[in-house]
């Protein structure tokens, strides 16, 4: 049997916390969560194009919500302009919790976690993510992103 000799770097998550392999990882951890801070600010300064840092800015990035699939960074902008930035439409005030980081290697991570959204009208969406991230010479980015939106509770 032949034994790897390169370390290996990795985290483990449970319940929103973090379980540090190494230094590295733990650097990772936390520059991925900055990516998301960051993203749940943009998106509260109702900066959209803020928010979409955070995303890899390639026709290869894909995002994946509501039973469609928006290939494309260019794609997947106009899909959030038309939903959150349309005439009529509201942004809200966004807060993701539940993160999970489970970084894969030097240059990949895997994050799952929850969204909400509270409206002017008092309605209150929200649903689960997950993302697959990459390091790229710009910094962690999101290239993968499958958003689920939970059914409203029937009174």
């Amino acid at each position: 049997m032949k034994y790897f000799t390169t370390p290996i770097v990795f985290a483990l998550s449970f319940a929103g916390s973090l379980v540090l392999g190494d230094d590295n990882t733990k650097s990772a951890a936390l520059e991925i969560k900055a990516v998301l801070d960051a993203q749940e600010t943009a998106w509260n300064k109702r900066d959209l194009d803020g928010f979409l840092v955070g995303y890899w800015n390639s026709p290869k990035v894909v995002f994946q919500s509501g039973g469609e699939r928006s290939d494309g960074f260019a794609a997947m902008r106009d899909r959030y302009y038309k939903n959150y930035k349309a005439d009529g439409k509201e942004m809200g005030t966004l807060a993701f919790s539940q993160i999970e980081i489970e970084v894969l290697g030097a240059d990949s991570a895997f994050v799952r976690g929850a969204w909400a959204l509270t409206k002017a009208d008092g309605s209150n969406p929200k649903g689960l993510f997950t993302l697959i991230m990459r390091k790229l010479p710009e910094g962690w980015r999101i290239v993968h992103d499958h958003t689920s939106v939970a059914a409203p509770k029937k009174p």
